[in-house]
């Protein structure tokens, strides 16, 4: 079995095998058809006649890869026509980090670098900025600055708990500004 032979999509036999009850893929597989037909014709082959690709489509043949790749290349062709590739922002110029050493997560670092994404989550971060507090209070010299320190991190858990990012839940409490204040007095010896 060939890479042309595969096929995929739904079982003949599933609620979503027939493709006259979506919209979205009854114009893709008319596409596909219209291609399939211009490639037969350029090759000489007689026109399908329109009951032989009904047949084909009712008694439950999924698609060959190969239709599949045509209707993509396809695609592609449609939307270089219409200008969808035009102005990306490294056209006519090398892309960066591609000479040199095969780097496989050069992807994911232009990610990181064009979104500006942190690396560490919120969530991960207050826990472990949680779990070293009382000693970040014990470097603080004066009690208001260990009242600011005390509301800077309060406003970052909440305002992390109110975020839809998306990765783990924000389950660090915020802190009690005057028992905390007070705890640093007793450690301090005051």
């Amino acid at each position: 079995m060939g890479t042309d032979d595969r096929t995929d999509g739904p079982d003949p036999g599933s609620p979503r095998a027939s493709s006259g009850d979506d919209p979205v893929r009854r114009a893709a597989q008319y596409r596909v058809d219209r291609e399939v037909e211009r490639e037969r014709a350029e090759a000489g082959l007689p026109p399908r006649t329109a009951e032989e690709a009904a047949a084909d489509r009712a008694d439950g043949r999924r698609v060959p890869m190969s239709e599949r790749a045509r209707f993509a290349d396809t695609a592609i062709d449609q939307a270089i026509r219409r200008g969808e590739f035009d102005d990306l922002p490294l056209q006519g110029k090398p892309l960066p980090g591609i000479g040199g050493s095969h780097d496989p997560d050069w992807w994911l670092k232009n990610l990181v670098q064009r979104d500006h994404i942190t690396g560490v989550l919120p969530a991960a971060q207050l826990r472990q900025e949680d779990a070293v507090l009382e000693e970040t209070l014990d470097r603080e010299g004066d009690e208001h600055r260990v009242r600011q320190v005390l509301e800077d991190f309060n406003a970052r858990v909440v305002d992390a708990r109110r975020q839809l990012r998306g990765g783990p839940p924000v389950v660090t409490p915020t802190r009690d500004v005057e028992r905390e204040v007070a705890r640093w007095r007793v450690r301090r010896g005051r």
